[in-house]
């Protein structure tokens, strides 16, 4: 059995890979350009990968390819119709990362709502230690227990932000982007009334004709002045260019984004040329990273390759 990892550095270099061996020769890449797939995957009876691009265009030499395991939740890099005219089967993963995914919700809530990285730069630059109070009052800021918190997508990882966002505190209710998941314990309510009536909103939806650039300047427009906008879902949800005017205007208080329209992000990236960078808060798709998600993911894939087998 031939195993072929078309790039291998997307899950991190610092998770170990071994056991893979036990199920044959296992032949890593650490990226592949989708005109050096064909060769790559020659003699492969699985492959393996993340973002690569697999259609006829690049697994047309794969004469003994058998089984695809995306190391994600998103399968839109696979040609589904290519793969089951030829019989070849193909794996996801879902579910491995809704705890890193919700913490990491709450780390881009907290630096912005508490202002935290004026706070660390006013005691680093040592402004503090010559001052004279012992509290500094600069940057006001408020409790989440009372507030409104907005949920977009009640899937795994929207459920998980509404229990914790509840043991804060906060008011919790959701907006079903699919309108099929559906929970009697909380809050529903329709797309406006979420918007509106939000101090928080969180974007855990997946992207589709549902959600692309379900995040406009109309819909900007009806959320309160402050609030804060947090998108753990996918870059294309939110209008890049309209959230800027949003947060440069002062019609929402800040957002926090793990995820971009393009990633890495575009080198004439709008939110470069903010006028209030302080305002966003923008971490590089790190949001399911932890040790433990990449861990747990790739047990996972070894897992499925082990019962395909």
């Amino acid at each position: 059995m031939k195993i072929v990892f078309l790039d291998r550095k997307t899950i991190g270099e610092d998770i170990d890979l071994s056991s893979y061996n036990r199920f044959g020769e296992v032949i890593m890449y650490d990226f592949s350009y989708p005109n050096e797939v064909p060769a790559r995957v020659k003699d492969a009876d699985i492959i393996v990968c993340n973002k690569t691009k697999i259609d006829e265009s690049t697994i047309y030499t794969a004469e003994n390819l058998k089984l695809v395991c995306v190391t994600a939740t998103g399968t839109n890099n696979l040609d589904k119709d290519y793969l089951a005219k030829r019989n070849i089967e193909w794996r996801n993963v879902a579910g491995y990362s809704t705890e890193t995914v919700t913490q990491h919700t709450f780390a881009l809530l907290f630096y912005l709502l508490e202002h935290l990285a004026y706070y660390d730069e006013y005691v680093k630059s040592e402004r503090y230690a010559g001052d004279r109070l012992f509290t500094h009052f600069e940057k006001n800021f408020h409790e989440l227990n009372g507030k409104t918190w907005g949920i977009i997508g009640l899937g795994a990882i929207g459920h998980r932000v509404a229990e914790i966002a509840g043991a804060f505190g906060a008011k919790v209710q959701y907006f079903s982007t699919s309108g099929k998941n559906h929970d009697a314990n909380i809050k529903e309510v329709n797309f406006d009334e979420l918007l509106s009536t939000s101090d928080i909103v969180s974007i855990h939806a997946p992207l589709n004709a549902d959600t692309e650039n379900l995040i406009n300047i109309e819909a900007l427009k009806k959320m309160k002045p402050s609030a804060i906008l947090l998108n753990l879902g996918r870059g294309p949800i939110v209008n890049e260019e309209d959230l800027c005017e949003a947060l440069d205007n002062g019609m929402i208080a800040g957002a926090g984004l793990d995820v971009l329209s393009e990633e890495p992000m575009r080198k004439d990236s709008p939110f470069l040329k903010l006028k209030n960078p302080d305002r966003v808060f923008i971490t590089p798709h790190i949001a399911w990273a932890s040790i433990e998600a990449r861990v747990r993911l790739m047990k996972i894939i070894e897992e499925q390759i082990e019962e395909f087998l």
